[in-house]
């Protein structure tokens, strides 16, 4: 009697002959249809609940509608509208209790929280590199008004990115990327050109990975290198003194130079050695380095799928939260060296205000960009009426994140005796290879970077090959091609233009362009004068938004 009040399908699993009963948990609604058994209780983890009303009313519905035909026939079989949310279907057991079936959606949902992270995880990249560059290149004063008002238009087109699926009336658009809403309004141009924008911004961030994981590799090496044969030191760049030492790779690009504040340091028996130079032959940044790259990521790259570096994701939080420390112990050994020049550059100081600030400006665009994956990433959040709120804080802990990053490196950055000018695109490069900080820093990134290149290399050819040919792994050969170009592009600019923040700045205005200004204000605007609510200021300011994107991209190649 006792088994006989228990309900005959609970969330406990027996492991004896009703294997099907784990497919509850993966309930089809549009394939599988409620059966009607008279309830006399629905139960979830408590069998004593009473069946409600309204739910007492879905099933006679129901149960009207199995009476029409049989299930073989999907004509008369219960429409969608009728059927209930995943959340609120009930498996009826003859004894009149009830199993309640989590859909497979509702579990893999994530609260605000996560969902926050998960944006600023994403977000964060390799542009948190230069971001002392872009506001060295503005000016400081001007830098930091750039990067508040950049994140702030970047939310909002973000925002327009998100609602662009809600504006389409008719059409079931929960399962559409931003590509489909381009495709609905322009046709296939649309769809293309929004796949050839971001493609340029993943390809730009390939090869920037390519530029930094050459770098990284080659200071990585040269530490073990000085360490096993204990060297001191082995760079010769103008530097400071102390334990601390930051280098100025390039002295001469500063007003006046900084040829007289130099620290060199030799190696133990005071000359060059022959093994000393076979080494720095084999084990250069810009000639070997790149090429040694290629019998690693190549190989990677063919590999069918990338659910194995996927595993990895998690290191990309771990680098940039030690970057955030290393940035900290860094300014507070350092101390803080500013001196407000508003318009008239010094020795040491760079103006408040530069006419440099677009190389800022498409660092930024790219930095923030986030545009063509939010949908995505806002579909797994729980409470979707918080999409808003939680995409306004994800950005603004991306922006408190650049800022804290950029301000504490500007302002800590030894001025005198070394120029501002000095601060690199990587900031990581005005610290000497032997620093163990730092060497800890590029040995996490490297790794982080070695296991994200695949990824970024599947994102692009699942969308090319699936353009072209209709499926993500053609041939071995057509795979092998379209890597070979990818990789050959990012070797090509690290052995010839290592510069990232350019590379970063130029594929940041490019994508930002279509994907960031253009598409988004454009679906808006066609979208507000469908309803007929198009008015002269929305027109006004979407349109001004279209300028300043072109704007950003033509400013690009004349700094």
């Amino acid at each position: 009697m006792e088994d006989d009040s228990r309900p005959l399908l609970s969330s406990e699993q027996t492991g004896e002959s009703y294997s099907y009963r784990g497919s509850t948990d993966s309930l089809d609604i549009k394939t599988k249809r409620p059966f009607y058994v008279e309830p006399r209780n629905i139960v979830d983890f408590d069998p004593q609940e009473r069946v409600s009303a309204e739910a007492a009313i879905l099933n006679s519905r129901v149960h009207y509608y199995s009476r029409l035909t049989g299930s073989s026939d999907r004509l008369l079989s219960p429409p969608n509208h009728v059927i209930p949310c995943p959340e609120e279907i009930y498996i009826y057991s003859p004894l009149g209790t009830a199993f309640k079936v989590t859909g497979s959606e509702h579990g893999s949902k994530n609260p605000s929280i996560i969902t926050i992270f998960a944006i600023w995880n994403t977000m964060m990249g390799t542009s948190i590199l230069s971001i002392p560059w872009g506001i060295k290149q503005a000016g400081f004063t001007l830098g930091v008004l750039i990067l508040i008002l950049t994140g702030l238009l970047m939310l909002y087109c973000c925002y327009r990115v998100l609602k662009s699926t809600k504006a389409i009336p008719c059409v079931d658009t929960s399962d559409w990327e931003f590509p489909d809403v381009c495709k609905y309004y322009f046709g296939k141009p649309g769809q293309w050109l929004s796949l050839f924008f971001s493609m340029v911004s993943l390809i730009g961030a390939m090869v920037v990975y390519w530029v930094l994981m050459s770098n990284f590799l080659y200071n990585t090496g040269q530490f073990i290198y000085n360490n096993v044969h204990n060297i001191n030191m082995s760079d010769s760049e103008f530097g400071t003194n102390g334990s601390d030492r930051v280098l100025c790779p390039y002295p001469n690009m500063g007003p006046g130079g900084n040829n007289s504040i130099s620290t060199l340091y030799l190696n133990n028996n005071g000359n060059d050695t022959s093994d000393d130079n076979s080494f720095a032959h084999y084990w250069s940044k810009n000639n070997t380095i790149p090429l040694y790259l290629i019998i690693l990521l190549l190989p990677l790259l063919c590999f069918r799928s990338a659910s194995f570096f996927a595993r990895f994701t998690f290191l990309g939080t771990i680098s940039v939260v030690y970057l955030i420390v290393l940035v900290t112990i860094k300014a507070a050994h350092l101390g803080f060296h500013l001196e407000f020049h508003w318009f008239d550059s010094t020795e040491f100081y760079v103006p408040e205000f530069r006419l440099l600030f677009p190389q800022l400006t498409g660092v930024l665009t790219l930095a923030f960009f986030i545009h063509n994956c939010i949908i995505t990433l806002m579909k797994t959040n729980k409470h979707q009426n918080n999409n808003v709120r939680d995409l306004s804080v994800a950005y603004l802990l991306v922006g408190l994140t650049y800022l804290y990053v950029g301000v504490l490196i500007f302002a800590a950055f030894p001025s005198p005796p070394l120029s501002k000018q000095c601060i690199e695109p990587n900031f990581l490069d005005n610290f000497p290879s032997s620093d163990v900080l730092v060497f800890v820093a590029r040995t996490l990134l490297l790794f982080q970077m070695i296991t994200v290149y695949p990824l970024l290399g599947y994102l692009v050819r699942v969308q090319v090959m699936g353009q072209i040919f209709g499926k993500h792994y053609p041939s071995f050969f057509h795979i092998l091609l379209l890597n070979a170009l990818i990789v050959g592009a990012g070797v090509l600019m690290a052995m010839f233009y290592p510069n990232i923040g350019s590379i970063i700045r130029f594929s940041g205005a490019t994508c930002g362009l279509a994907l960031v200004f253009v598409f988004p204000s454009v679906v808006h605007m066609i979208a507000q004068r469908q309803r007929g609510t198009l008015s002269w200021p929305s027109a006004v300011f979407h349109s001004f938004l279209i300028v300043l994107g072109i704007a950003n991209l033509l400013a690009q190649f004349f700094m």
